[in-house]
């Protein structure tokens, strides 16, 4: 690398608009492809940018979330979740992955997600009305964008909506980035909450995703406490993130936004390009190598971080034609990283875009004279989440 010690760019990019790629980022993948960064924490990272690179390191299995000696690892922030720092058994790793896959696909099937798909129009319905019968400016925030995940999570899990406060500072909590103790009291916490239900479960099953894990032969309770906890919180932070996101850009470009109000096959595109779009300086997903790699002629040490930048992928012209365009018509919408890719794949991604679907439905066709009372530029994302959701959504109509 040409790049001195000073030189070294340290993560997170400042980032003056919330939905735009990083200046530096946009540098740092027009120099190359491989870029020696600083994490939050102090430590050195390689950055890799470009899309090609990106999605082949995303399946590979020399690549890996755990790392030998853990507690001498280099970190991305002081999150104990995942992401921020090494997770997982480095010997059982790709096994123990594939194992939670099989568990919880039946759960999320394209057949049973379509069963799905009119509860969700029918709470994001309620949540339409209840908005136009309040008040008027209003946070699409507080309003849509974080309870409608919160409530499809709660009946797929079948965790109690009236618990949604309790379980809601817990995740907030485990998703710090700036305070390791914070972050461990809340994901102990969630962990708890997921433990009582279970046990709840045990004696009362019904119809959801914790009693049928419950129903597997070999699976004790800390186990099914392990995965319902972690479906908890993926399945509801990330899309209240991307719901915000999605909101803001189509709320941003009027025209598009008119084309989907008059085609409604376009929410497709839209949905895609939403989840495409919105950039991030906070250096990607975490992977350390497991043996010596080279990545496009740069040497790297097994057991060192490796960042596998998204946003920069996303962005990469050599796979989206004018990158910097918000376009919902793009010949390939689904080609986009914003769910990973291989066997990292997220295993909610369809019921997200559900969400996602049905809340630009609404909106597009509902308020169709909703506006943001605030430039999109100025609108602010908690910095010290990993999800990285906007703080607010002020729009009027």
């Amino acid at each position: 690398m040409s790049q001195t010690d000073t030189a070294v760019p340290t993560l997170p990019f400042a980032q003056p608009h919330p939905l735009l790629l990083p200046p530096v980022l946009r540098r740092l993948h027009n120099t190359g492809a491989v870029h020696r960064v600083r994490t939050a924490t102090g430590d050195t990272a390689w950055l890799v940018t470009g899309y090609d690179r990106v999605k082949a390191l995303l399946s590979d299995d020399r690549l890996g979330m755990s790392h030998p000696d853990p507690g001498n690892a280099a970190t991305i922030s002081d999150s104990a979740l995942f992401g921020g720092r090494p997770a997982g058994n480095f010997d059982t790793e790709h096994a123990d992955r594939a194992r939670m896959r099989r568990l919880l696909a039946p759960f999320f099937t394209a057949k049973r997600m379509r069963a799905l798909e009119p509860r969700v129009d029918a709470l994001v319905a309620d949540l339409m009305d209840a908005l136009s019968a309040g008040p008027n400016p209003a946070d699409l925030h507080e309003a849509v964008a974080l309870p409608l995940p919160i409530l499809v999570i709660c009946e797929l899990l079948g965790v109690p909506y009236a618990d949604r406060a309790e379980f809601r500072s817990y995740s907030n909590a485990a998703a710090s980035t700036t305070d390791t103790a914070t972050s461990e009291r809340g994901l102990a916490d969630l962990f708890g909450y997921m433990r009582r239900l279970v046990e709840a479960k045990r004696t009362a099953p019904a119809d959801d995703v914790v009693s049928g894990l419950c129903a597997i032969d070999g699976l004790d309770d800390d186990t099914v406490a392990g995965l319902a906890a972690m479906l908890l919180f993926a399945g509801h932070e990330t899309t209240v993130a991307q719901i915000g996101y999605a909101t803001v850009l189509l709320l941003s470009n009027e025209v598009q936004r008119r084309e989907v109000a008059e085609d409604p096959a376009k929410v497709v595109g839209a949905v895609e390009e939403c989840l495409r779009f919105p950039g991030s300086g906070t250096g990607g997903l975490l992977r350390y190598p497991r043996v010596d790699i080279d990545i496009a002629g740069t040497p790297i040490p097994a057991g060192d971080l490796v960042l596998l930048d998204i946003s920069a992928a996303n962005h990469d012209p050599a796979a989206f034609p004018a990158p910097e365009r918000f376009d919902i018509d793009r010949a390939t919408p689904t080609r986009h990283l914003g769910f990973s890719h291989g066997g990292h794949y997220c295993i909610g991604a369809p019921l997200a875009r559900i969400e996602m679907r049905s809340t630009i439905r609404a909106l597009v066709t509902r308020f169709p004279t909703m506006r943001l009372t605030r430039p999109a530029e100025t609108l602010t994302v908690h910095t010290d989440r990993l999800t990285r959701s906007l703080t607010g959504i002020p729009v009027t109509w």
